[in-house]
């Protein structure tokens, strides 16, 4: 029996990871790298196996010490914290293993700190790898040529996670995805003929969570409807689940815009429990969009951005996006077209940043083909490692710095927020159900609940937050919204998450803002690098992407 641990390094604080508001609502990280129940449920029964997030605990190297080995997954805007962790490790002798994202893209910087590197989706490699180190007959590097078949996967060990210390918890469906975006390395990983879990293995997995006790998952899916036809009769099935368990768990995940397309799967979804989706928008101007191959976005028969988002709203699923900047079309007034969209749009929380090119991309070889990628000062130094076309890289940096200041000053945050929430009178799809009709004790019940969160989170928000002006904001909004919306709770508890998000957003703004004239700050770093802190695959050590 041999004491394996298996280890996700912290990430810096970032515009995703909602460091800022955690503790407001009294958790330490957001939610688990999907990869790592899924790691310790590949080894063997006859080894001992832990999961140590740095993210939810701090490491005991004197712990890692003693274990016969050591397994560091993580992706690039983790690279600094894995090579420091498997240099420590290496010298209390003990044996190393790397592999994710950063291992897949960038090997060589964790060639020389790990005794054996795993590169692309490890779900057959992993077992492999663990049966020859048994022999003492194993390589130092392990390649999976063939993409994995999703129906062979394990249940995650969810029972190894310290699950009370996260927001959310971690699911995955699928892998792939059918489009052709040029900066994306999902493709190159995971193929463009998306593959999905049997049925019964989600329904296996929500049982887990369940039993864990844990109230929102986020289905990490590059896409989850990226094979539309299969995802349905899963979206079934899971309606079917939260019915039986009076819809216990709230999800969210991401998708592609098409999902405006087609109003029976958005049907589906609101069915299953689906409260918001994440979509890649990328940007408001077509030819941007065009040029990094972002076709699915630019259908004119389906209508434009705004009304294909609205169109998913309407249907009773919040819009989360992605935006980026710096494409070679962009020019510095691409920046002040971003808050009105998305004002327009009615979509508070947008993650804006600068387009970075990942080893593998297609972006990344054509961009170093014309010479045009920054070294690594270049990329500390204005965030991304992409030499832009349309501006300096000084106009590029300090209009990332002005469209954050702008489209998270309270005043922008709470104005979309409002638009959506409170004035266009949103309703989530899953709480209009004719399910609630018939089954009202399971609705009260239901509705103390968010009741009583929402009192929680209103009075944290108004009592702990130091800026006392930012806590009379706090305080008005949510008296708002409580006027408005009183007789939905569940809506109201939405409302004082995304109000304590904005803590999060407001700290980071200002800490981009506070850094002109010096380097970008990590937590405002590449977008594209850094908008995988939520969406988490389970590709085994290939866990988490490092790219939408």
């Amino acid at each position: 029996m041999a004491d394996i641990v298996i280890v996700n390094p912290r990430f810096n604080t970032s515009f995703w990871g909602m460091e800022k508001c955690m503790g407001l609502l009294g958790k330490r990280g957001n939610l688990p790298v999907a990869c790592l129940p899924l790691l310790a449920a590949l080894v063997p029964k006859h080894h001992d196996v832990t999961i140590l997030d740095e993210n939810v605990e701090d490491l005991d190297f004197a712990r890692l010490g003693r274990a016969d080995m050591v397994c560091v997954t993580g992706m690039s805007i983790q690279g600094t914290r894995m090579r420091e962790i498997l240099k420590e490790v290496r010298t209390r002798g003990v044996f190393t293993v790397a592999g994710g994202p950063m291992a897949t893209v960038e090997p060589e910087e964790l060639e020389d700190l790990a005794d054996v590197i795993f590169v692309g989706e490890a779900d057959a490699t992993w077992p492999q790898f663990l049966k020859e180190w048994e022999t003492g007959q194993h390589a130092s590097r392990y390649e999976q040529h063939e993409k994995t078949d999703m129906t062979t996967l394990p249940q995650p060990r969810l029972d190894l996670l310290k699950s009370q210390h996260y927001m959310f918890g971690s699911m995955q469906i699928s892998r792939g995805c059918p489009f052709t975006c040029e900066f994306c390395d999902i493709i190159v990983t995971f193929g463009r003929k998306p593959r999905l879990k049997s049925t019964q293995q989600v329904l296996a997995e929500l049982d887990a969570y369940y039993r864990e006790g844990i109230k929102i998952v986020f289905v990490v899916d590059d896409n989850l409807i990226g094979n539309k036809k299969a995802i349905k009769p899963t979206l079934r099935e899971i309606a079917k689940w939260q019915e039986d368990h009076a819809y216990a768990l709230t999800l969210f995940t991401e998708a592609s815009l098409d999902l405006a397309e087609d109003d029976e799967l958005m049907c589906l979804m609101g069915r299953a429990g689906f409260q918001s989706v994440f979509i890649g928008i990328e940007s408001p101007d077509e030819a941007s969009l065009r040029e990094t191959k972002k076709l699915q976005n630019v259908r004119e028969r389906a209508g434009t951005l705004i009304e294909r988002v609205r169109r998913i709203q309407d249907s009773g699923l919040d819009v989360w996006c992605g935006m980026i900047v710096g494409f070679d079309n962009d020019k510095p007034a691409a920046f002040d077209v971003l808050p009105g969209f998305l004002a327009e749009a009615r979509i508070a929380n947008a993650l804006i940043g600068l387009l970075h090119a990942i080893p593998t991309t297609p972006l990344f070889d054509r961009l170093k083909a014309d010479g045009r990628l920054n070294d690594a000062a270049g990329s500390e130094a204005f965030g991304t490692n992409v030499i832009p076309l349309g501006m300096s890289p000084g106009m590029l940096r300090e209009g990332l710095i002005r469209v954050t200041e702008c489209s998270y000053s309270a005043n922008a945050y709470f104005q979309r927020l409002d638009a959506l929430f409170i004035d266009g009178g949103f309703k989530f799809a899953a709480h209009q159900l004719a399910y609630w009709r018939s089954h009202r004790l399971a609705w009260a019940k239901s509705c103390f609940e968010n009741y009583v969160m929402f009192l929680v989170l209103a009075s944290r928000l108004v009592h702990r937050v130091e800026d006392r002006g930012l806590a009379r904001r706090y305080r008005a909004q949510l008296l708002r919204a409580f006027r408005a919306r009183m007789f939905e709770p569940q809506l109201l508890f939405t409302y004082a998450v995304k109000t304590a998000m904005h803590y999060h957003y407001e700290a980071i703004a200002k800490s981009l803002s506070a850094s002109a004239g010096g380097p970008v700050p990590e937590s405002a770093r590449s977008f594209s690098r850094a908008r995988s802190r939520v969406t988490s695959d389970a590709g085994a050590i290939v866990a988490d992407r490092t790219l939408h």
